[in-house]
């Protein structure tokens, strides 16, 4: 009754914001997002019938209140699904850094979801797992499916569920991540996004962009994918900060990578677009045959920069990659 998962973070391309159910995060409208790889979380799940409690660690350090909460919801849900109530030991690694803006939840409750339903012995497909990561978070159950995906709005597993879009983008992509370090709190800001004055003007717009981005996607159309990605990110920022709180995530770094991406287009002729999640990092979305420059570029702003491609479904490993 163990398992090892590894599965990628997403980029949100059409973003969700806001909750009408937190307990089961169930999101007001759809979404679709890209995994980004080599980046990527990795975690090993065994349930314990000894052991006294459940132990969750991340990075080595013991996870506890709301972080631990969120974990509680996606193992006894399986434990339910399963009939059994063994205590569960979880210990997860990332990649990258985590809590700046490039989607260390959805990788993590991802990999989560799918070595607990491994380890729990459930004969269950891809987007049967995306409801379960979904309970941790919903950005999740795209990092399960993979690639482009699309997480569908519903009120009950059958419907709010992921689902992988096949596209001819996916070779060609390369995303220019640029980390900007700045704390962020995800959570509340979906918990306020409909207190927002924005945040029916979004909801009125957010069903054609979804309509919109699928076209593209199926048509291979990287210019009209991205810029509707764009797009989409300073629409979620115009509500994120004006709810509230006033959530401002941006940084000055945020703003001098937007100008930078902008110079490249309009002046170079790049197919380059910039986008961001709740958060001051930005991804940075253009080709192969761009991406050397595009990165060049980004760098001399003075950030950190990693280059990603697109990442693959959420996988089982081999016991040789077990954390414990």
């Amino acid at each position: 009754m163990k398992a090892t998962a590894r599965a990628h973070p997403i980029q949100g391309l059409i973003k969700y914001h806001g909750m009408r159910d937190e307990e089961r995060r169930l999101p007001y409208h759809d979404s679709i997002s890209v995994c980004t790889a080599p980046s990527a979380t990795t975690t090993t799940v065994e349930f314990q019938p000894d052991a006294p409690d459940d132990v969750y660690r991340i990075g080595g350090e013991r996870v506890d209140g709301r972080s631990a909460e969120r974990i509680d919801a996606v193992v006894e849900h399986v434990r339910d699904r399963a009939d059994i109530d063994h205590p569960v030991r979880l210990e997860s690694e990332n990649s990258f850094p985590s809590n700046i803006g490039f989607g260390s939840s959805s990788s993590g409750f991802a990999a989560a979801a799918m070595a607990l339903a491994t380890a729990a012995d459930l004969d269950l497909t891809r987007p049967e797992i995306s409801t379960i990561a979904r309970r941790g978070s919903s950005s999740a159950a795209r990092a399960v499916t993979g690639a482009f995906s699309h997480l569908y709005s519903g009120m009950n597993d059958d419907d709010c569920r992921s689902e992988r879009i096949e596209t001819d983008l996916e070779d060609d992509l390369r995303i220019v991540a640029a980390h900007v370090p700045a704390y962020k709190e995800t959570e509340e800001a979906h918990r306020e996004a409909a207190e927002s004055h924005m945040f029916q003007a979004r909801m009125a717009h957010v069903h054609h962009q979804i309509d919109a981005m699928r076209d593209a996607l199926f048509d291979a159309n990287f210019d009209r994918a991205f810029e509707l990605a764009e797009h989409d990110s300073l629409s979620l920022t115009a509500t994120t900060m004006t709810g509230p709180a006033g959530w401002v995530y941006w940084q000055p770094d945020t703003i001098a990578v937007f100008n930078a991406v902008r110079k490249l287009r309009d002046d170079a002729d790049i197919p380059v677009y910039f986008s961001t999640d709740t958060g001051a990092s930005v991804y940075v979305n253009t080709t192969s045959a761009h991406v050397d420059q595009v990165e060049s570029t980004v760098a001399d702003v003075g950030v950190d920069t990693d280059v990603w491609e697109v990442g693959d479904p959420a996988q089982i490993r081999p016991s040789a990659d077990a954390l414990f």
